[in-house]
């Protein structure tokens, strides 16, 4: 079996920059975009790594996406920021409104940004840690296009619908968590489609409502919520804040606006950043240094706290390079020919 090829961070970053360069992105969707991209590889998340290009190609070919559109930031100097993404990517929108979330956090402590008319592929957990590094506590979450079945439902109705959240840790890595409300990513099955695995069963049913392990099945049918009737309600809950409330498209109307799952879903996205000092304010004790007495029980039960994986996945990545593999490389090298 060949070895794989180690690319450090930052070459992996400009090829994936300038693929997205020649497909007529302007600079800020397609830096912002292969950022995105390039962190899902570096933390070992390859349904969120170099896979990603090619549906962002698509839609990008298809006319769904604003190669040159600029984010427009709206707002009056209160607690709820707005972003326009004008069509393009999310990842270009929140890069210019995160900046300004996390001010108006610090200041008043609490603030949202929404995100609308936005196309959104990409893991939130970049988002959260940009947050989490300017020293608030974020929650994000987003519709995506109709792919789930409810709690007792047979046929694709909510999303995936990812739920991020991030907690500062001066010093260490943040409390991070990110993960889809159905039982897995989309993004998994693809890979188990690609790969010519069968899936667990319990993940989805096929286009009659029946259980399935085949992904094409799947794909063709409806995935699961995670935890039953529990993923179920949060995941209504995305599609009320993150959809209805923030006048942007719920994951049906996103699919009915797309009209297909091979591209990569419009609607909007919502983000929330809290200061822990001004919550804590005039109360007794340090809030971190109560949150690190919990987290460092838990740790010393045997438990891996979310991200921990990932973690550790970027530590060998910036200090060893991304590992790609042969296939992976001449997917690479195929794209960057156009």
């Amino acid at each position: 079996m060949p070895r794989p090829t180690r690319l450090s961070i930052a070459a992996l970053t400009e090829i994936v920059t300038g693929i997205f360069l020649r497909a007529g992105l302007n600079d800020i969707q397609a830096r912002s975009v292969a950022a995105t991209i390039v962190a899902g590889e570096r933390d070992n998340c390859k349904s969120h790594g170099i896979y990603r290009i090619a549906g962002c190609l698509r839609t990008i070919e298809a006319g769904k996406v604003d190669p040159a559109a600029e984010p427009e930031l709206q707002h009056d100097g209160g607690p709820l920021i707005r972003v326009n993404a004008g069509g393009g990517f999310s990842t270009a929108a929140f890069s210019v409104g995160a900046p300004v979330l996390a001010e108006q956090a610090a200041a008043q402590g609490i603030a949202a940004l929404v995100i609308n008319d936005c196309t959104h592929f990409s893991a939130l957990w970049p988002e959260i840690e940009t947050l989490t590094e300017a020293g608030v506590a974020a929650l994000a979450m987003c519709p995506s296009y109709a792919a789930v079945a409810p709690s007792g439902g047979t046929a694709p109705l909510l999303g995936t619908n990812p739920f991020a959240f991030g907690w500062p840790r001066p010093g260490r890595h943040p409390y991070v968590f990110d993960f889809a409300t159905s039982i897995v990513a989309r993004g998994e099955i693809e890979l188990h489609r690609q790969d010519g695995r069968t899936l667990p069963e319990g993940w989805a049913v096929d286009a009659e409502g029946r259980p399935t392990t085949d992904p094409h099945a799947a794909l063709a049918g409806a995935m699961l919520p995670f935890g039953g009737h529990k993923g179920s309600a949060i995941s209504t809950m995305i599609e009320l804040l993150a959809g209805a409330m923030i006048g942007d498209l719920t994951s049906p109307e996103a699919l009915g606006a797309l009209g297909s799952t091979a591209l990569l879903p419009a609607h909007g996205e919502l983000i929330i950043a809290m200061s822990p000092a001004r919550f804590a304010a005039g109360r007794p004790g340090d809030p971190f240094a109560r949150a690190e007495r919990l987290l460092d029980a838990i740790a010393g039960q045997g438990a891996r706290l979310p991200s921990e994986r990932r973690f550790a996945a970027r530590a060998a990545a910036m200090r060893d390079g991304i590992a790609l593999s042969a296939e992976e490389m001449a997917m690479l090298e195929e794209l960057r020919a156009g």
